[in-house]
């Protein structure tokens, strides 16, 4: 290989070294990828932003508007619950009722908010029945999953390969054109879920019995008139720094005072909402100055002011590797962190001093706006209300179904091209105002679409460089023994253990070239082989971490990282194993 080929080979490692821990945001990490790589001279600059104006990170963020429209008139709400019925049913039956229509909803919608969406309503089904929502949620996110990969905008891994198709010169891919390879790999899955999946996955504590268990101990607390404390701040009384008990709120004179700075000054009748581990909160009560302003109780979730939310933290979210202390919580998102869920059990000890991570679900107490304020940004994954009754779907809800539907008909018929119909049909609801325009802007996940089009400068390299032609020749010679089956087994093993480490995105963009290239050598057709390594990358079964609903379920199923190996392992062998087939039959 030439110098060029080598720098190439050590930034790619790089940035799938920094994918892989964490280091940084994705979409930073890939982009400063791009930039060392225009920098050294190894693309120029028409190779490293070409994906600014490919299409591809265009149509997704259309399509992103798209989903958020459909989630914020509820448009699933009373579908899953005529889906799942009125029994208390969690077996096989129950579950195809669900499984199915979900994949199918999701070869057309983002997975990701209509995984947000689905969440609340089958968490609220299965507490009215007393089943743990850990026997749905998890097969829930496999199921959208898999549904992504039946037609091109069903995720936006798919779009990234038709996108960088286009760079090649190829035509980009049809709306059903990767059907024949995602649709059986999709009905092979979903038959393991539903046949095996009951069995696998056993019975987990969700958030919300967890929260049952919270409320215990949510303690009200009175400053006693011209007592010890009256006059004295929050520092000054020592109720800043409490170990295993901290101080939610303030109510005086009818008024809340929430988040409570340590500089207040408190005052006699001040009642004070504490939130802790019981054994601890006990201490509270031979405080000098403080009194119990009435017994032990549980606060309401309908009290007014007051609403339990569960949220996920994700991987690029700026809460990753920070405590709530070091973030200032607080003051910040004006909500108290009663509890952080992790592998199924809650972390024990001084929550503000506890280095949180991807998949970490906050269980917290804040104002009736939290969900509404912090649903859009990158901060939180999920933001789902605990306790209450999840949203109806609107009387706009056919509305967008309508629109939906009529953009994916004008696609299946090729009226017009996929990014043109997105874009008219975001356009479509922020003008008959289902949308504002500062929702639309929301609804958008810049980090994807900054990755996305930094990732072709990335495959550039990766290709005009003549390493995917070097790795593809190596490829080719250690499964040429296995024949052409064994040649797309060992690209697809490589893309699936890829996609696992870091994001489907940039396995697809990192495969992409060395899939062409070991299709030019092989004399395996590149469209086919280019499809087989979008399908595979978005088949991620094995981590919490791997997919971004995974993570959206690990927390409110109550879910453990052996879990998700229990129900992945032969969900993942049997889908890769079927796109191998299906690849080798048509290539």
């Amino acid at each position: 290989m030439e110098l060029d080929a080598w720098l190439t080979l050590a930034v790619v490692l790089a940035m799938l070294a920094g994918l892989a821990r964490d280091v940084a945001p994705p979409a930073a990490i890939v982009l400063a990828a791009t930039v060392t790589l225009l920098v050294a001279g190894v693309i120029d600059e028409d190779q490293a932003f070409a994906g600014f104006s490919n299409p591809a990170p265009l149509t997704v963020a259309a399509l992103y508007v798209v989903a958020r429209a459909a989630e914020k008139t509820g448009l699933m709400g009373p579908i899953v619950g005529r889906l799942l019925g009125n029994r208390s049913d969690s077996g096989r039956r129950t579950l195809g009722r669900l499984l199915l229509p979900t994949a199918g909803t999701s070869a057309f919608i983002n997975n990701t908010p209509l995984v947000a969406m689905l969440i609340p309503e089958v968490t609220a089904w299965c507490a009215k029945r007393n089943i743990s929502p850990s026997r749905f949620l998890l097969p829930v996110s496999y199921a959208a999953v898999l549904g992504g990969t039946i037609t091109v905008i069903g995720t936006s891994t798919n779009l990234v390969v038709s996108g960088l198709l286009e760079e090649t010169g190829e035509k980009p891919l049809g709306l059903f054109e990767i059907t024949p390879i995602g649709g059986i790999s999709a009905l092979v899955g979903l038959v393991l879920l539903i046949a095996l999946v009951p069995s696998l996955l056993p019975v987990r504590r969700g958030a919300q019995q967890a929260l049952d268990e919270m409320r215990e101990f949510v303690v009200e607390m009175e400053v006693e008139p011209e007592g010890k404390l009256d006059g004295a701040t929050v520092e000054e009384a020592g109720l800043r720094h409490l170990e295993g008990v901290y101080l939610v709120e303030v109510e005086r004179h009818g008024r809340m005072i929430a988040p409570v700075p340590p500089s207040m000054e408190l005052l006699g009748g001040d009642r004070m909402t504490f939130v802790g581990q019981v054994d601890l909160i006990l201490d509270l009560q031979r405080t000098p100055g403080l009194s119990s302003a009435e017994d032990e109780h549980l606060l309401a979730i309908e009290s007014p002011g007051h609403t339990f939310y569960e949220a996920v933290i994700g991987a690029g979210s700026p809460l990753a590797g920070r405590t709530l202390a070091d973030a200032e919580f607080r003051a910040r998102y004006r909500a108290a962190v009663l509890a952080i869920h992790r592998a199924g059990d809650r972390v024990k000890g001084k929550l503000g001093q506890v280095p949180l991570r991807p998949g970490d679900t906050l269980l917290l107490l804040g104002g009736a706006g939290f969900r509404t304020r912090w649903r859009e940004g990158r901060d939180f994954l999920l933001v789902a209300e605990l306790g209450g009754t999840p949203p109806s779907a609107s009387r706009k809800a056919p509305l967008v179904g309508g629109v939906a539907l009529l953009m994916i008909l004008l696609a299946a018929f090729e009226v017009l091209p996929i990014l043109q119909l997105a874009l008219l049909a975001a356009a479509a609801l922020i003008g008959m105002r289902v949308l504002s325009v500062g929702e639309a802007r929301d609804s958008i996940d810049l980090d994807v679409i900054i990755l996305i089009a930094a990732a072709f400068g990335v495959g550039a390299a990766i290709e005009t460089t003549g390493l995917a032609a070097t790795i593809a020749e190596g490829l080719v010679d250690a499964f040429e023994p296995l024949g052409d089956f064994g040649i797309i087994l060992g690209l697809l093993l490589a893309t699936t253990l890829l996609t696992e480490l870091i994001t489907n995105n940039a396995a697809a963009a990192v495969l992409f070239p060395i899939a062409v290239s070991v299709a030019m050598v092989a004399g395996l057709d590149i469209r086919i082989m280019a499809m087989a390594v979008a399908v595979t990358a978005s088949s991620s079964f094995l981590t919490p971490l791997g997919y971004q609903t995974n993570t959206m379920v690990y927390g409110p199923g109550g879910y453990r990282f052996a879990d998700y190996l229990r129900a992945g392992i032969p969900l993942n062998i049997a889908v890769v194993l079927t796109i191998a087939a299906v690849t080798w039959a048509l290539a």
